[in-house]
Parts: C-alpha cells; sequence; structure tokens
C-alpha cells in the first residue's frame, strides 16, 4: 500500500499515533460500524468518514443537542476526515473506486449485499485491491437465513439469549438502556481489523472481517452455553444478583445512595462480615460455603442490604475498604465528572470544538503507555474536509470536483 501523508494540515503534525500508518475509508452510519472507525481513528488511523450529498448519518439527528449541535456525533466523529460522496451512483463509484486505491481498511455496516448491488463487493474487488481488509458489520451476518433482515442493538440482545437471563423474575427480560450491542461490535470489529492487518504482513493480502451485531453479545455468554450444554440447565434471571456469587447485588445507602458488593470469593465473604461485625455469619451453617450461600441467597441478602440501609454512602465505603471488601459505590454521571480517580486516569478528555467550544468526553481506551490514543478535534458538519479530501488527499481536479459537486454526487 502506498503511505501518503493524508492530513497536511497541523493536526496530522501531532504526535503519531499507535495506527498511523493505516488508512481507513468509513461508510457507515450511525453506531456499530462508526465505533469501529472511532476506535481506530483514536489511535492515529487516518480515517475518513463518507455520507450521502443530503442525507448524512442520521446519528445526526439523534439527542442530545445543545442548541442545533449534535453532541453524541461530536465523539462519534472525532479524529475523522468528513466528506461527502454518493457512492450509490456510477460517478461516485468511480471516485471511490480511484480512494481504495490508497486505502487499508474499508469500514461498512449497510445492509448485506447493498456493496455488491453497487458493485463494490469486496470478492469483486479483491483482484483489484488484494491488500485491502474489508470490516462488514451487519445485524445478523453476512452468510445464514438472517442475514438479509435489519438488525439493531436492541434486538441483538434479546436474539443473542443474553436478555434472557438480564433483568428482575418478576419483570420478564430486560436490555440495555443504551445500544450496548453497537459499541461492543465497534471492538470486535477493530479487533478484527487489526488481526487482519497484522496478519496481512506475511500474507501480503487482505480479508473480509464479518462482525454481527449478536455473535460478540453471544460471545460474552460462553459460561451459559457451556453450562447448557453440558448440563441442560439454564441461566436464572436474578437481578442484580449474580447465580454464582453470593452475596453480589446492589444496596440501598441510608442517604438515598447505593453500593454494588460482589463477594466472590471466600476470603472477600469472610472480610464482609467482619465489616458488618457479625461473626455469627462466618458459622451460620447456611452460609459457611459459597454453594451454601447459592441455597440461601435470600437470606444472606438480606442481612448485607440491612446492614448497608443503615449507613450513608461513604460511612459503608469506609468500613467495607477498611476491612477489604470488594464494593463500589454507583456513580451517576454528576458524580462521575467530580470524581478524583476518574479526573487521575484522565478517563474524561477535553477539545476544544470550532461549533461548541470546550467539549468533555471519554477519552481513548485502553491506554497505551508509549503511543496513547488521543482526540485530536470533535465531528464536525457534513463535508467538511471535501476541499482537503478532494484536492489534496485523493485529487480530482478543480474542473471535476466542480463538476461532481454541481451533479450532487459531493
Amino acid at each position: 500500500m502506498a503511505t501518503f501523508d493524508m492530513f497536511g494540515d497541523a493536526r496530522s503534525r501531532e504526535p503519531r499515533g499507535a495506527l498511523s500508518d493505516l488508512k481507513v475509508l468509513e461508510l457507515g452510519s450511525m453506531l456499530a460500524g462508526p465505533f469501529v472507525g472511532t476506535m481506530l481513528a483514536d489511535f492515529g488511523a487516518r480515517v475518513i468518514k463518507v455520507e450521502k450529498p443530503g442525507k448524512p448519518d442520521p446519528l445526526r439527528e439523534w439527542p442530545p443537542h445543545k442548541g442545533d449541535q449534535p453532541l453524541w456525533w461530536k465523539s462519534m466523529a472525532r479524529n475523522k476526515r468528513l466528506v461527502t460522496l454518493d457512492i450509490s451512483r456510477a460517478e461516485g463509484r468511480e471516485v471511490l473506486l480511484e480512494m481504495l486505491q490508497d486505502t487499508d481498511i474499508v469500514i461498512e455496516n449497510f445492509k448485506p449485499g447493498t456493496l455488491e448491488r453497487w458493485g463494490l463487493g469486496p470478492d469483486v474487488l479483491a483482484q483489484q485491491f488484494p491488500e485491502i481488509v474489508w470490516v462488514r458489520v451487519s445485524g445478523y451476518g453476512q452468510s445464514g437465513p438472517m442475514s438479509q433482515r435489519g438488525g439493531y442493538a436492541t434486538i441483538a440482545e434479546g436474539f443473542s439469549g443474553l436478555a434472557s437471563f438480564t433483568g428482575f423474575p418478576q419483570n420478564g427480560p430486560s436490555v440495555s438502556a443504551f445500544p450496548m450491542g453497537d459499541y461492543l461490535a465497534g471492538i470486535f470489529g477493530a479487533f478484527g481489523a487489526l488481526a487482519a492487518i497484522h496478519n496481512r504482513l506475511t500474507s501480503k493480502r487482505g480479508q473480509v472481517v464479518d462482525v454481527s451485531l449478536f455473535e460478540p453479545l453471544f460471545r460474552i455468554t460462553e459460561s451459559v452455553v457451556l453450562r447448557y450444554d453440558q448440563t441442560g440447565e439454564k441461566k436464572p434471571r436474578l437481578g442484580n444478583q449474580m447465580e454464582e456469587d453470593v452475596p453480589r447485588n446492589v444496596y440501598a445507602t441510608s442517604d438515598g445512595k447505593a453500593i454494588a458488593i460482589s463477594c466472590g470469593s471466600q476470603r472477600i465473604y469472610e472480610n464482609l462480615t467482619r465489616a458488618m461485625d457479625r461473626p455469627d455469619l462466618l458459622t451460620d451453617a447456611r452460609f459457611v460455603t459459597m454453594s451454601l450461600r447459592v441455597q440461601h441467597r435470600e437470606a444472606i441478602d438480606a442481612e448485607v442490604a440491612q446492614w448497608i440501609a443503615g449507613q450513608s454512602v461513604d460511612e459503608a465505603m469506609r468500613v467495607l475498604d477498611h476491612h477489604g471488601v470488594v464494593a463500589g459505590p454507583i456513580l451517576d454521571i454528576e458524580d462521575i465528572f467530580s470524581n478524583t480517580h476518574y479526573a487521575a486516569r484522565g478517563a474524561i478528555a477535553t477539545v476544544q470544538d470550532h461549533d461548541a467550544g470546550p467539549l468533555r468526553m471519554p477519552s481513548p481506551v485502553p491506554k497505551l503507555s508509549d503511543t496513547p490514543g488521543e482526540i485530536k478535534w470533535a465531528g464536525g458538519c457534513p463535508g467538511t474536509d471535501n476541499d482537503e479530501v478532494f484536492g489534496t488527499v485523493f485529487p480530482l481536479g478543480a474542473q471535476r470536483l466542480a463538476a461532481l459537486r454541481t451533479a450532487g454526487v459531493i
């Protein structure tokens, strides 16, 4: 692949990221596909996001907004160059094919078969662009009897089985209050892209990274799969409790807050009884082992709940920490913004945005000691970088660029 300097302005001359040698075209929209691009861009990959002229990424319309500024978009599109190009039209596809000549990774999350319908499928282009890695994110994957169905994160949580044991017994299945499936698919997609790029070092060939929304969720339910395979048993729905780890719950404090406790080992349970000053809970025949506590979960859980209910969150945490209990307060976003550990970790980054001014958003994760990720700029307006990208990076020439603009292709 060619090694041109994709971004020629001052931003490109900041410290190089771990992935700064990678050139990425992001063709998707909304969340799962674009989060692949965001993950790569956070660590220096030079990502160009393509939006359709007049029909930009629908995420721009999603709340929250501040005035007319789409705040979610500001983070999802950070560190990306934004261009408009209608790849569903022949003239747009011609431009895209020229861009593919200097591209390492293509990200798309259209309905399976869409790229093929436009003559842009990886199989068709494999001979012309053998080294490109294609990250294809879809609801149910590129193959199988359900591949042509649309998919969203909420639907994926249900299909993965995760929702079947999430929630409280009396309320039925529950799904996340945010699109966890999209973000998890984005992380798996970014991992797959880098695995494929690593393989390319020896094979000299790219490949397709096929990521569905449901399979990353299914992957993390591994103990549920093994249990059913070997015993025929299903995982029960226990609310905030955990079947294998007792006591484990979220407990209300006297000041209207809550603390999460997880006693995953006998030692932690013993520490909890000392924190509660309840030596009788160590000798009670119902609670002496984890397996017995599992059988009598409601009884031991009630003891812990009653103890914590008589204290403020700060009072309870002081005692729990002193005795080495694995516990932590339930933080809301206001708590997080003032939390000293979040501050020490630099978990919230501030970026100066020319539209909205200073914006705070989650920092790149994970932390790399030598080549950390960074946020150079927030997401901007559709076509913000058309002039630079089509004028310098992939030069189309002034006359051709003007004609494409007039035709509505760019």
